[in-house]
């Protein structure tokens, strides 16, 4: 196995190569404006590191969110575009899942929250039990409406540190790293386990909206 997986949900750019055994090149950048030009030399960079080709990837993992639109169709395009001229399976992953599993790396223990930054003053959010596995979830809130069911528990991510004031036991990591959710793909894959299908977690509604009319334009 030679699984490529990459994540633009969030702030990080990050790819990652994953031999079905360990990480062996990962790929990280933080710039929420740059998605579409990091994520193609971050890919070359990784395949670069492992001394690999595309024509040697067997599979894609992706992030499908939830993140807002701009960032997430970034990487949901460029893995269909992959995983179609290689001829290889292309795999969803939650990207609160990769930001669990790289949670738990950094010593995260007992029940958990991975809490994602959606704007308008709200997160995303999924909780995790001690094991790591998600046991609700992704859900997109305000801070405040969520405070009291996850008082008590650790709260990871660029989310729970923006609201750290109401969400309590807000700690890192921040982002997701693209190398933990290689090794969520594939652990899940190599023990015949479903994941997602490539197609985006948005949770409500884009910003831009078609106008509901339009002014009608006679001929002069």
């Amino acid at each position: 196995m030679l699984l490529l997986a990459f994540d633009t949900a969030t702030p990080a750019v990050t790819a990652a190569l994953h031999d079905g055994t360990t990480v062996v090149a990962e790929s990280t950048r933080i710039d929420a404006r740059r998605h579409g030009e990091l994520l193609l030399p971050a890919i070359d960079r990784v395949l670069r590191d492992a001394g690999a080709a595309k024509g040697d990837l067997t599979a894609l993992a992706v992030g499908v969110g939830p993140g807002p639109y701009t960032g997430l169709r970034v990487g949901l395009v460029t893995a269909a575009a992959l995983g179609h001229a290689l001829g290889i399976p292309v795999h969803g992953v939650c990207t609160l899942d990769g930001l669990a599993r790289a949670a738990r790396a950094e010593g995260v223990t007992g029940p958990f929250a991975a809490v994602t930054d959606a704007r308008r003053k709200e997160v995303y959010w999924a909780a995790y039990d001690e094991h790591g596995a998600r046991v609700s979830g992704p859900d997109v809130d305000r801070p405040a409406d969520i405070a009291d069911r996850l008082a008590g528990a650790p709260a990871v991510g660029a989310g729970a540190l923006l609201h750290a004031g109401v969400l309590t036991g807000a700690r890192g990591p921040e982002h997701v790293s693209a190398g933990h959710l290689a090794a969520h793909a594939a652990e899940r894959l190599a023990a015949g386990g479903d994941l997602l299908p490539p197609v985006p977690l948005y949770l409500r509604r884009p910003d831009a909206q078609v106008p509901a009319g339009y002014k009608a334009v006679l001929p002069a």
